[in-house]
């Protein structure tokens, strides 16, 4: 346990279900107070369940996180409501694959929109806060080994291109507001087994066995693979680590 953790308020973006739920449940494990933000209705509906388990505060709201408006709104409700965040585990995000030849601007605009804009919209709103109160806070950004690696066989140049610039807003921000006390990190993981990606594999059973056979721990990641490293962002026990992004990949990058 990180007791220094206990009875903060993390916000976690993409908290609707997936990585972001999953990463949410071992922030209340921990006696955080949590706000999900997603675009999906059913929020509300994981804000309750997180409650309802971990006997924790929480709130569910719908944002776009595209529309700097509606996440600055979202923020000034999770005032209200908790508190002032100190931890923010930014987890939106979405790919859109196809050949670069033919990639209409609608696709590009959208994977780009949600991955990097609504990234920095989000971090911003969360480190404004943290400014203005003069308090220790982390944002905690999840990107992607591919921000690293061209990993095939899928073709995901927008998905990629937005990973890595994720990497360089958060190294950028970290160094920004080192000396202020907001710290800024990635968790960039290899292939996660989430619903989604599930479904995706029981479609083409192929491509999963293409994926796996490049790992070298012959697994792809859990959700929980990842929580350990989250909440020791999170806490202060990291208190001098900022502006770096941390593979968690089985070894994929590594070969």
């Amino acid at each position: 346990m990180f007791e220094d953790l206990k009875g903060r308020v993390a916000v976690v973006t993409g908290g609707a279900g997936g990585i972001g739920y999953s990463i949410a449940t071992a922030y209340a494990d921990q006696g955080m107070n949590v706000a999900l933000l997603d675009l999906s209705p059913s929020v509300a509906e994981s804000a309750a369940k997180l409650a309802a388990d971990y006997g924790v505060k929480t709130t569910g709201q719908v944002v776009d996180v595209t529309d700097p408006d509606n996440v600055e709104a979202a923020f000034v409700a999770v005032d209200a409501e908790l508190g002032t965040p100190t931890v923010l585990l930014a987890a939106a995000g979405l790919t859109i694959i196809g050949d670069s030849v033919d990639y209409p601007q609608s696709k590009w605009r959208t994977v780009m929109g949600v991955n990097v804009d609504g990234v920095f919209y989000t971090t911003q709103s969360f480190a404004k806060r943290a400014l203005k109160a003069g308090r220790p806070a982390s944002a905690v950004l999840i990107s992607s080994m591919s921000g690293f690696a061209v990993n095939v066989p899928q073709r995901q140049a927008a998905y990629n291109a937005s990973k890595a610039a994720v990497h360089q807003l958060a190294a950028s921000l970290g160094v920004e507001w080192a000396a202020e006390g907001v710290r800024v990190n990635t968790i960039a993981p290899g292939y996660v087994a989430t619903d989604l990606t599930k479904e995706v594999i029981e479609a083409d059973p192929v491509l999963a066995n293409e994926w796996i056979s490049r790992i070298p721990m012959g697994r792809m990641a859990t959700p929980e693979d990842l929580h350990g490293l989250a909440v020791y962002l999170a806490s202060d026990a990291s208190s001098y680590l900022t502006a770096q992004s941390i593979i968690i990949d089985g070894g994929y990058t590594a070969i």
